[in-house]
């Protein structure tokens, strides 16, 4: 039976979603439902990867509860760091040579998308806006929402956020394109489109269940954390995030215990860490990388040799895409740094307006397509 969380429009699509979400009060969760491509398992928390700090287990007192504080602290710090831009070091030259510019190789990029239908997910965050201490004033510059609409043009495009999806689109406001909020945990497609060949009034939503849990742990993060200065509790709908961008460094153990303390009730929420944010998210097998996968099979390119996605974003999240079309090995990574990094990434781009470029070219590249057929 399908799952109402999980809609598309069109009966006939090849979409086939059976999402199971057993929510009891058990910390163990149901397995996945066989044979269906997009099942979602629920697990148990010490099955996440050892890299996700979880919020399940209690300080334990004395040098246990200290050496998990530092852990905390040195997580939070990783998670954003900092060095001098212009600092030229062997590291970064060697890490440029793994990981190319996306301009500078752009031509070798656009030989493997002859004859491929090109599809681009972008990130929002860090990607086509700047990172700006307050995220309720991440706005997109003119330029580059030009430069988005342009793209969508051409080729389906999606915006993949940890945002809730609603806050994206007031962002962005182009209905053209496809929504992914809550990292993924939110999906709608646009009302029209020229580009879809399989469904494109797509919504999927598979952590429907959390929601009633996720306003009232946010109600909670607001009270725990409303006395330390600079703290942002944002609600995602799907996700929430604990934004300390403005927090002096010297408050970040307070408030990652203050977090802790809250969600020590709420096995079923996990917490990670991405730019200057603390996470909190369902426990459910689902991520950027499964929401690529869902609208390229949506857009009709499951297991399909014609499509070639390229996704651009800068946030750890973004990494479960990457990972995903390095396992493929289809399309291309492209990671937005100007810091080395651990990534899945096939390519690299600076900042937002070497991303704002990458799309120009991309149009550019299409129009001469068009022009010599």
């Amino acid at each position: 039976m399908t799952n109402p969380n999980a809609v598309v429009s069109d009966t006939q699509s090849a979409i086939g979603m059976a999402i199971t979400v057993a929510v009891n009060s058990s910390s163990l969760y149901s397995p996945s439902v066989p044979n269906s491509p997009y099942n979602i398992t629920l697990f148990s928390r010490n099955k996440f990867p050892k890299s996700t700090i979880e919020t399940a287990a209690s300080s334990a007192g004395g040098h246990a509860g200290l050496a998990k504080n530092i852990a905390w602290v040195d997580a939070m710090r990783a998670s954003s760091p900092t060095r001098n831009s212009s600092e030229d070091t062997e590291d970064k030259k060697a890490w440029i040579i793994k990981h190319p510019s996306a301009l500078g190789v752009f031509e070798e990029i656009m030989s493997a998308a002859k004859m491929k239908q090109v599809v681009i997910f972008l990130d929002y965050d860090g990607t086509l806006s700047p990172i700006v201490p307050n995220p309720d004033q991440a706005y997109m510059a003119p330029e580059m929402r030009e430069a988005v609409k342009n793209v969508a043009k051409y080729f389906p495009t999606a915006i993949v956020s940890g945002r809730c999806r609603a806050k994206v689109y007031n962002f962005v406001r182009l209905s053209e394109l496809y929504y992914a909020g809550s990292h993924g945990m939110d999906i709608k497609g646009p009302s029209s489109g020229k580009h879809q060949k399989g469904n494109q009034n797509v919504l999927c939503q598979p952590a429907k269940e959390f929601l009633p849990m996720m306003a009232e742990v946010y109600k909670h993060l607001l009270e725990k954390t409303k006395d330390i200065p600079g703290a942002n509790v944002e609600n995602n709908k799907f996700c929430l995030s604990v934004h300390f961008r403005c927090v002096e460094e010297q408050n970040w153990s307070d408030l990652a215990d203050r977090v802790k303390f809250v969600l020590k009730d709420y096995p079923k929420l996990r917490l990670t860490q991405g730019r200057k944010v603390l996470e909190i998210r369902p426990t459910i097998k689902w991520d950027k990388g499964k929401a690529l996968e869902f609208l390229l099979e949506s857009l009709g390119y499951a297991n399909s040799k014609d499509v070639l996605p390229i996704y651009i974003g800068d946030d750890r999240t973004d990494e479960d895409a990457f990972k995903v079309l390095r396992k493929q090995g289809q399309g291309f990574g492209i990671l937005v740094s100007k810091i080395p990094k651990e990534t899945d990434a096939t390519y690299s781009l600076q900042e937002p307006s070497e991303v704002m470029h990458f799309l120009q070219r991309l149009v550019t590249w299409k129009r001469g397509v068009l022009r010599s057929h």
